[in-house]
């Protein structure tokens, strides 16, 4: 029997067993690398719970196939680059045995409409993803992070990381590429008059996508950030380590009660963006009233697919002409500006206390779990740690 690689598998909702597949050898434009850390994202949590609808509405609509193995916040680290298949990075840097990459999870086609379009590479027609759109019970099985190597496939995407970041704040790099938001909601409110510099941003909900749109909104020159949450940790970490100037408890704090804090903070106005990564069906209602008339509110949380929400008015939209901006993922073209400004902010910022549990491949159940709770900011797996 060949070499032997570990792996933690989600057999079902609620379910995950350690599970061991061979190791597969590269073909031509393939590569495997070893898995150094993972991050733990919502949509795994999601998954886990069973609420396996993902993408609705377009053409690569998925349900998830369980078994899979999941991750797919992803840095791994290049053994032997004749090898494992791989000698440069997507962007042409050449690598070294011991260099990092991180990898971009979105599979694209290449052939499609949107393909052969400049449109983000999540918008192909057919669309796979690591950790989630892939069957492990398919060869060559390695389809996800919570594993100790990853199988690539020709033409996925990945991105030396500097050595000046941290493996562990290096795992933010994915999530700090969904943040494009901030900056599509910055363009379309300077067509619309007023001063978009030191604009006031809110966001809902600061785990780990709330918390690099927070760090987002730092760099872009925001003139001040509101986060609200209802666990206290978060918000602590919000206002000690992301610097915002006012923090919502939304467990203790009525609606009627965090939309006057916000209209005090902002001269009765409202927010000048609003995001939301809530991940909740009944905050996109919420966030229209926090935003100010002409405002654009950027919808970041839910990529699953939980249903509709209550306290949605259309009419508030038009009359306050609100810009709703959908982001459905990550662009591969932002990983290197994602990987620069971590790199800037990591010791200001001090982005490595963000991390507050770290688990092995075998605890991969506690891990997310823990992920789950409300003590939690960014939980991630080791698979080289041990059990």
């Amino acid at each position: 029997m060949g070499a032997q690689v570990e792996a933690a598998v989600m057999t079902g909702p609620g379910s995950i067993e350690l599970r061991r597949y061979p190791y597969p050898e590269p073909g031509p434009g393939e590569a495997v690398v070893k898995v150094a850390a993972v991050g733990i994202c919502g949509t795994d949590k999601h998954t886990y719970r069973g609420e396996a609808s993902q993408y609705a509405g377009t053409l690569h609509a998925r349900e998830v196939p369980y078994p899979i193995i999941p991750g797919h916040e992803i840095v791994a680290v290049v053994e032997g680059p004749g090898a494992q298949g791989l000698e440069a990075d997507s962007e042409g840097t050449r690598l070294a045995a011991g260099d990092r990459v991180v990898v971009a999870p979105d599979l694209p086609c290449g052939k499609c409409y949107f393909c052969r379009g400049s449109f983000p590479y999540y918008y192909c027609e057919a669309l796979h993803d690591y950790g989630n759109s892939l069957s492990c019970d398919d060869p060559p099985h390695l389809f996800g992070g919570w594993a100790e190597y990853i199988y690539l496939f020709p033409g996925a995407r990945f991105f030396r990381v500097p050595d000046g970041i941290s493996t562990e704040v290096a795992v933010f790099t994915e999530e700090m590429a969904v943040t494009h938001g901030l900056d599509t909601a910055r363009s379309i409110a300077a067509q619309r008059g007023g001063d978009v510099f030191s604009e006031t941003v809110l966001v809902m909900g600061v785990g780990p996508l709330g918390m690099c749109h927070c760090i987002k909104a730092q760099a872009i020159g925001a003139g001040a950030l509101i986060a609200m949450d209802t666990s206290v940790a978060r918000l602590e970490a919000a206002a000690d380590l992301l610097g915002a100037s006012l923090t919502l408890d939304a467990g203790r704090l009525s609606r009627l009660e965090r939309r006057q804090a916000v209209e005090e903070a902002t001269g009765g106005r409202g927010a000048d963006v609003v995001v939301d990564c809530t991940g909740s069906m009944d905050a996109l209602g919420e966030a229209v009233e926090l935003v100010r008339q002409g405002g654009v509110v950027v919808e970041a949380g839910p990529f699953v697919d939980l249903g509709g929400g209550e306290h949605f008015r259309p009419a508030v939209v038009c009359s306050k002409e609100v810009a709703i901006l959908g982001v459905g993922g990550e662009r591969s073209d932002h990983y290197s500006g994602a990987l620069r400004l971590l790199q800037k902010t990591s010791e200001r910022l001090r982005l490595a206390d963000l991390i507050s549990h770290r688990f092995p491949l075998g605890a991969a159940q506690r891990a997310i779990e823990t992920a789950s709770g409300s003590s939690s900011l960014k939980v991630l797996i080791t698979p080289g740690s041990g059990r």
